[in-house]
């Protein structure tokens, strides 16, 4: 009988400055970054103290194997990384040096990109030597993912319109990817990420109505060249201050824990933006360690675990 056992991915952060070198070498496969990039990615990690997101996800996968034994599925959760340790090869290793023989692998990126849930599986099944995999593609309009994105935004909400006095318009934001890398070429169709990350916005604005208005942009453009995925951030914070708003939550439905993109790009970088266009910017608490996240991900792992069951 198989052993099975669950597999979160997550992209991984450097524990330390001196690490952001390295850990920006593995971001990019290689290809070298030029100086400036590399001193203003540490200058934003000093800013910020670190980035929790490793010790969060850990937090996450207890959270999981919690519940998974709760149901009834007692099976070990592990962690892997695809930019910095615990890397995802060291990670499978180890899984087969427990007995692992199936695992339901999940990607803490809910919305599917071929430049980012399809490396995490290329990375996984180069790495299985004999472990079965299921892999979940995508889960970007899961009912419980969408309902503790709502909790954290409805909790902001009402405490942002009592102190304003008026109900709050939101901007929902998601990561940009360069528009090579999702377009449809040689017959291939257009990557599904961007309509994904829309659908999930949609979906939270309608579990909280008291919201007047939304708006959607891509965040945290890249500094690899090339054009990248919009609107920006910035374009839609001119275009809300030009429609009169004066206050705004920002909140993130591609990210699941704080992290840089949060920390300095959203805290840091884009409330001065905000500031500058006459506008107050705060944002919903990120997902972080919610129970409806953890049950989310729980649902998804047993999904998979259930489907090895069936055929391995």
């Amino acid at each position: 009988m198989a052993k099975q056992a669950v597999l979160l991915l997550a992209h991984g952060t450097a524990d330390s400055i001196d690490e952001i070198p390295a850990y920006l070498r593995n971001v990019t496969s290689g290809r070298p970054l030029p100086e400036h990039v590399v001193h203003e990615v540490e200058r934003r990690y000093r800013l910020i103290g670190r980035s929790p997101l490793t010790e969060i996800t850990f937090a996450q996968a207890r959270s999981v194997e919690c519940l998974l034994a709760e149901a009834g599925a007692p099976v070990p959760v592990y962690v892997a990384m695809r930019n910095w340790k615990p890397y995802i090869a060291d990670v499978m290793r180890q899984m087969r040096a427990d007995g692992v023989t199936a695992a339901a692998v999940i990607c803490l990126a809910p919305q599917n990109s071929r430049t980012s849930v399809g490396l995490y599986r290329r990375a996984v099944e180069a790495e299985a030597n004999g472990i079965h995999i299921d892999f979940t593609e995508s889960w970007s309009e899961h009912p419980l993912l969408i309902e503790a994105f709502a909790e954290r935004l409805r909790a902001a909400e009402q405490k942002l319109s009592a102190e304003t006095g008026a109900p709050v318009p939101v901007l929902f934001t998601a990561h940009s990817v360069p528009e090579r890398t999702v377009a449809a070429v040689d017959g291939k169709p257009a990557d599904p990420y961007a309509e994904h990350a829309r659908a999930t916005a949609e979906l939270v604005a309608a579990q909280v109505p008291e919201i007047p208005r939304w708006w959607f942009a891509f965040q945290s453009q890249g500094a690899s060249g090339g054009a990248w995925i919009g609107p920006s951030v910035e374009q839609t914070l001119a275009l809300m201050a030009g429609e009169g708003v004066k206050t705004l939550l920002l909140q993130p439905i591609g990210f699941l824990c704080d992290h840089v993109e949060i920390l300095y790009d959203v805290d840091i970088q884009f409330r001065e933006e905000a500031e500058r266009l006459g506008l107050r910017l705060d944002r919903p608490a990120s997902l972080n360690e919610s129970s409806l996240l953890a049950r989310a991900i729980a649902d998804l792992a047993h999904a998979g675990l259930v489907r090895l069951s069936e055929n391995f």
